[in-house]
């Protein structure tokens, strides 16, 4: 009799237990699930070719290996695509981050990497008289919910024939940039695009930039012509003339910015 009731208050305080952790554990998991991460795009603006050898080899051997030795990986590094009115070039590198406090602290630890400050020596102690570039601007996107992490393209084709398009949709208020977040989210245009096979590397909302409100995304295509072909499919497929017909979506862009690029030797994808 005494077994029993002490296997009976057992039992009580199991089940107790069980139920007062199992809410914890799933509140824990759907933070993992509901997680985004953070994008920061750098652009070098460079004005000789002393600049851009210099970047370019600050980025390759100092700057890329010190961030993949603090974990974060999948860095893509890109050129716009040669325009014969460009009379500066640019460097863009495109760095995704777990959390706002990886990013935040950074700075701070590169500056205890001695590998990484002997490697970057000449371009981090470069004089005023040889700076390594004109400019930097410097981005901060949070990923869209719809396509929460980073994906590497899968592209079979030969770097130099690969088409990154960078495209910028700015809106006319914070509440029409939100209407066009939502076109993507819930509108379904980031579905539209992974049908299709647009090969997205981000979505990602601008909290910190030059230009706001705005959001920023990359797809990328195995050339040209494949680039030419997908965007027709977009256009012509029923979706879209569906979202496009919605009054709820309607000039939800007020600009448009697309930036046409090609992969470094040392970009990671």
């Amino acid at each position: 009799m005494k077994l029993s009731k002490l296997f009976f208050a057992l039992l009580i305080i199991f089940s107790m237990t069980s139920f007062k952790w199992a809410p914890k554990d799933s509140i824990a998991t759907s933070r993992m699930l509901k997680s985004r991460e953070f994008y920061q795009i750098k652009t070098y603006i460079l004005k000789t070719e002393q600049q851009e050898q210099t970047t370019d080899a600050y980025l390759k051997e100092a700057y890329l290996p010190a961030l993949k030795k603090l974990g974060i990986k999948n860095i893509g590094v890109f050129k716009p695509k040669p325009i014969a009115t460009d009379s500066l070039k640019k460097i863009i590198v495109i760095i995704p981050f777990s959390s706002l406090d990886q990013f935040l602290k950074l700075d701070e630890k590169l500056a205890k990497d001695k590998t990484y400050l002997t490697a970057g020596a000449y371009y981090l102690k470069a004089t005023y008289k040889q700076s390594p570039y004109m400019r930097m601007e410097s981005v901060l996107l949070k990923a869209f919910s719809d396509h929460p992490f980073l994906t590497k393209p899968a592209l079979n084709s030969t770097r130099s024939s690969r088409v990154y398009e960078l495209r910028s949709y700015e809106s006319a208020t914070e509440a029409i940039y939100q209407n066009k977040v939502d076109m993507f989210n819930a509108g379904g245009e980031i579905k539209l695009f992974e049908r299709l096979g647009f090969n997205a590397v981000f979505y990602g909302e601008v909290i910190s930039g030059a230009k706001m409100p705005n959001l920023m995304y990359m797809t990328t295509f195995a050339d040209q012509q494949s680039r030419d072909a997908h965007w027709k499919s977009f256009v012509d497929s029923p979706e879209w003339k569906g979202l496009i017909a919605m009054e709820k979506y309607k000039n939800n862009i007020s600009h448009i910015d697309i930036t046409f690029l090609y992969p470094t030797d040392y970009s990671d994808y």
